[in-house]
Parts: C-alpha cells; sequence; structure tokens
C-alpha cells in the first residue's frame, strides 16, 4: 500500500510539472513579440485629422488605431494660432512638442495668459478627466499618445467642431 501511495505521488508531481512545461511553453509560443516599428519623418502618411479636431490641423497614425482599445501614437501638424478649446479625454494623453510652440492651460476656460509654452522638445502629461485647452504659436507638430480609444470631449459642447 506505501508503495501505491508513493506511486501515485510521484505520477501527480510529474503530471502536474509536464503540465506547467507545457502550459509555459504555449505562453511563449504565444506572446511572440510585434514586428518593430521604424517610421522616417518622410514616411509618415499625413490626413485630414478627425472632425472633433478644428479645421486646418493634419493627422499621421505612427502605431495603433486609436478608435479601437490599444496603445496609439499619432502626430498632429497644426498651423500658426491653431486652437483646441477646453476639453478632456477619457483615458490619459501624453503630447511631446516635435517642432513649434504648443501652450497649454488646464481649466474650463480658454485664456492664452494662464498656458505654459511647451517648445520643441517639451513634454506634457495629462491624467483622465482634467480640462484643458490648446493653441499653437508659429506651425506646431505634436505627438500624442495614449491608450484608446481616443476620445475629446468638449467642455461646451457648442465649441465641437464635428456637431457643427
Amino acid at each position: 500500500m506505501k508503495k501505491y501511495l508513493i506511486t501515485t505521488i510521484a505520477l501527480a508531481f510529474l503530471g502536474t510539472l509536464a503540465f506547467g512545461e507545457e502550459k509555459a511553453a504555449a505562453k511563449k509560443k504565444a506572446a511572440a513579440p510585434a514586428p518593430h516599428v521604424i517610421a522616417q519623418a518622410s514616411d509618415m502618411k499625413w490626413g485630414d485629422a478627425p472632425p472633433v479636431f478644428p479645421a486646418g490641423a493634419k493627422m499621421a497614425v505612427l502605431k495603433g488605431d486609436p478608435s479601437k482599445s490599444g496603445m496609439y501614437i499619432v502626430r498632429l501638424k497644426v498651423p500658426d494660432g491653431y486652437k483646441v478649446a477646453p476639453h478632456w479625454h477619457p483615458m490619459t494623453e501624453n503630447v511631446t512638442v516635435i517642432s513649434g510652440t504648443f501652450n497649454l492651460g488646464m481649466g474650463d476656460e480658454a485664456d492664452p495668459a494662464k498656458s505654459t509654452a511647451m517648445p520643441a522638445g517639451a513634454f506634457a502629461s495629462m491624467p483622465a478627466k482634467m480640462h484643458h485647452y490648446a493653441w499653437s504659436k508659429g506651425e506646431t507638430e505634436v505627438q500624442v499618445s495614449g491608450m484608446g480609444p481616443f476620445q475629446l470631449i468638449y467642455v461646451n459642447p457648442a465649441d465641437d467642431p464635428s456637431k457643427k
């Protein structure tokens, strides 16, 4: 009886070990890395920004799909004096200034005097639901990243250009 019990325990242990190795191999196979992305500035495909942005902005999607769940990275080019009225996003928004000057302010009313000028190289991160506004000085390009789906919700719904 003792020999039978030891054999049963040994077989159960070996079965568990084999199952664990099989599970680890399946996980390793399923977690294959995504292909890398290299995007030269000259290769970026620019088009009109979605209608939730005021007219005049151009956008290039670098990674992901901003309309779907998951990480996205986009570039936005705007002309001198471009303004985005106070708005917020359901997810954190990260902005890096590539060129020009991007001015960013917090609050429900756009007040250029209360905004912060961000020259090329500057970075900002706005947590989910933080009310903010932006405007450009000179032609400006920014890189925006976050977790999708991307949504821009205006504090004053009348400011939403997609509703006009």
